[in-house]
This record gives structure tokens, sequence and C-alpha cells, in this order.
């Protein structure tokens, strides 16, 4: 998958190459960056000494000793000053010079840290948001498995805005089809919201687009009946004049994977594939629905998963890296692979 959000201790995954958000004199410190030192052994240090210290905003490269990574990208994140300082710009500098320093080593993957959300005190839902629009917008552009490695939920948070509004959403699907439920449905929201939530507000949703949902003719309906996903796919990605490439890469597909379900007429898909395709394809949610009865699947207002996505497909969202963090904060499998 080439962008994935995972629980994990970051010193422990197997990639080409850790980013240690670590302070401007690369010499060590608390959190992240004092465990990747710890792991690493003191041969991380003494390389360290050399590389004369680090801007904020930038990234060096060290070998990654005995970490199962063999190497580690240094990048020095910014202070939190309450966002009038740069903060922004800058933090977008540590993910986008550590994945252009990836990319100039030709490596084919990298795990980041969420940079600048621990003792430096960024807010961690910006800090989230922050790094799924540059990891997406490289990824969009470049061959890479990318991973977001998060210790514990705690590290991960989203707006009150967002929560809200999706948590509602759930909430009335799910009651359309379990009435009896309402108040379970409503204690589990109050735990989600004490664990899950940090200000300040999420500023994507802000202002949802809106548009005539597509309308699907019964000519349209049979002529399609005999199609298989894999053909369907491959006239919706006609139809809509996007390339193979454009296509797998904003479905956070693998690229191998792709190939085999443009090689083979019966593919059969997971389900979170197919949605993915749906997704980069920009679909309604009858489009959808089509798609995914091709691979054997429907939607259900039973499941959350199903919910959440009919919410961003309503809502016109159909930027993928922003579902899979929605998917992740509310323990459900993510989009692609």
């Amino acid at each position: 998958m080439p962008l994935e959000i995972i629980r994990n201790d970051i010193t422990k995954v197997h990639v080409d190459a850790i980013v240690n958000a670590a302070n401007s004199s690369l010499l060590g410190g608390g959190g992240v960056d004092g465990a990747i030192h710890r792991t690493a052994g003191p041969e991380l240090l003494a390389e360290c000494r050399t590389l004369g210290g680090c801007e904020v905003g930038q990234a060096k490269l060290t070998k990654g000793y005995n970490l199962p990574a063999r190497y580690v990208i240094h990048t020095v994140g910014p202070i939190w000053h309450g966002g009038k300082n740069n903060e922004e710009k800058m933090l977008a500098d540590c993910y986008r010079n550590s994945l252009l320093l990836a990319k100039d080593y030709q490596f084919e993957s990298i795990a980041f840290p969420l940079i600048s959300s621990g003792a430096f005190g960024y807010p961690k839902d910006l800090a989230i948001k922050t790094a799924i629009a540059v990891i997406g917008d490289f990824l969009l552009k470049n061959e890479m498995t990318v991973y977001l490695v998060v210790f514990d939920k705690t590290a991960f948070m989203l707006s009150e805005k967002l929560f809200s509004s999706i948590t509602q959403y759930i909430d009335d699907k799910y009651i359309e089809e379990h009435p009896d439920d309402r108040d379970n449905r409503l204690e589990e929201r109050q735990i989600l919201r004490e664990l899950y939530i940090e200000e300040p507000l999420f500023s994507s949703m802000d202002a949802p687009i809106t548009a005539e949902k597509s309308k699907r003719s019964l000519v349209d309906i049979v002529s399609q009946l005999d199609e298989t996903f894999s053909q369907m796919l491959l006239r919706l990605i006609g139809e809509k004049g996007l390339t193979d490439a454009e296509t797998y890469k904003k479905a956070n597909i693998d690229r191998k994977l792709f190939s085999k379900i443009r090689n083979d007429i019966n593919y059969k898909p997971s389900k979170s594939t197919a949605i993915a395709f749906a997704i980069a394809l920009n679909l309604s949610l009858d489009e959808t629905k089509d798609i995914l009865l091709k691979a054997g699947f429907a939607l259900s207002n039973s499941s959350k998963f199903d919910i959440i996505i009919q919410y961003f497909i309503e809502e016109q969202n159909y930027n993928i890296f922003e579902i899979n963090e929605v998917l992740f904060a509310f323990d459900q499998i993510l989009l692609g692979v």
C-alpha cells in the first residue's frame, strides 16, 4: 500500500529508512529521537556528530546500524508557537524534504513518526493533516511505500468538527436499521470523543463541495450487466479520462496489483480495493454500489466502515488519504491493498 497508517514502534519497522524527529543538534534527545538512538547504538551518535546539526525543515541521512531499517533520515520539526510563526510550512518541509531525500537514494519504503506532535507541542490533528497532505501529494507523482507510524491512540486525533460530523452521520444511518440501539451508540460516541479528539478544528471539511448526484439510466444499467469488475473499472478509467498511473495512485493501490487487475478479466478484488477505485474515480454513491456489486460486495448501514465511506462520497470528498485517516481513527480497515 503506498500510504498506510499503522500502530507500531518505529524502531521496529522494517523499511529502507525511518524518519527521526530530531532536535537541531542531531545528538539525541527524548521521545522518538531518544528511542531511535538507543536502538541504533552508539555508532549512530558518532555519525551524527559529523553532520554539523540540521536546520528546521531540512533532512539529513545516516546509516541505521542496529535498527531493522537500513537508514535513518533525521529531520527537525518546528516548535509550536500558536501557528503564527510559519510552523505549518516548516512542518510540511520536514515531510517533503525527507521524501525527496528518500527518492534521491532510490528508497522503496519509508516510515514517519508524527513529527513535532510530542514535546514540540504541535496540535496532533493539525500535524496529521499536514503529514497526510504532503505525503499524499508526493505519492500522486512518485512510487514509494510510506508508513505513518503512531505508537498508540493518544497520538492520533481528529478535530471536534470532523469527529462530530461523522459520528452524527453514523448514528443517523445506524439508527435507521437498529433503532433500539440508540442509547448504546450515544454512549460509544461519548467514549470515542474523550479518547480521540483534540482541538483546533480540521479545516479541510469546513466547506464541502455540493453538486447533483449522477443518475443512472435503465439503458446504461442493462447494457453493462455482463461486465466483470475488471472490465467495468477499465471502462470507467477511460470515461473519466484518467491514465492507469493516475488511477492506482489516487486509489492508494500498488502498481503491481493494478497490473494484475488489468490483465485478468475475472479478477476478484477485496472490498477495500474495490472501494478505493470508486474513490479514485470520483464515483457517485449509485456508481459505487454498481462497481462493488461487480466484485460481489454491497454497502450496509450495519457496517461502520460502509457508513464512513458513504459519508465521504455524499460529501464529495474523494481524498483517499483523508478517508483513511478517519477509518484509522475509527478502527476500520484502510482503503487500498
